[in-house]
């Protein structure tokens, strides 16, 4: 049960005290804009998408479709990272629909949708 959950239904059972319930509609207000504040992108959450940029551009001009070691290997720009970091960041663009993924024997290939 979530905080937000726990105050909605103690506001339920103390209605009709007006103080507590002024104090849970506050503390309410305040996980409200707590999780709507806008955070600015990390450093490498910006680094990441000047890959995710270069990885598809790259991906646009071949014809078949490229594993992750191919790409680490082609990609002059992702060459130097790790293969985590890297199937993260095409995770991401399979989820946003930009790449499509296709297992090989097991190995995962990366094409443009």
């Amino acid at each position: 049960m979530t905080k937000r959950e726990m105050f909605t239904e103690i506001r339920a059972i103390v209605a009709d005290n007006a103080e507590m319930v002024a104090f849970i509609d506050h503390e309410i207000e305040l996980l409200n804009k707590k999780s709507s504040a806008t955070r600015k992108p990390t450093k490498t959450q910006v680094e990441n998408d000047g890959f995710k940029a270069e990885i598809l551009a790259y991906l646009a001009g071949v014809d078949a479709p490229k594993s992750i070691k191919e790409l680490q290997s082609e990609v002059e720009s992702i060459n130097g990272l790790t293969n985590q970091r890297i199937t993260h960041m095409l995770t991401d663009l399979v989820k946003s629909g930009s790449l499509v993924k296709e297992y090989v024997k097991k190995t995962p290939f990366y094409s443009v949708a």
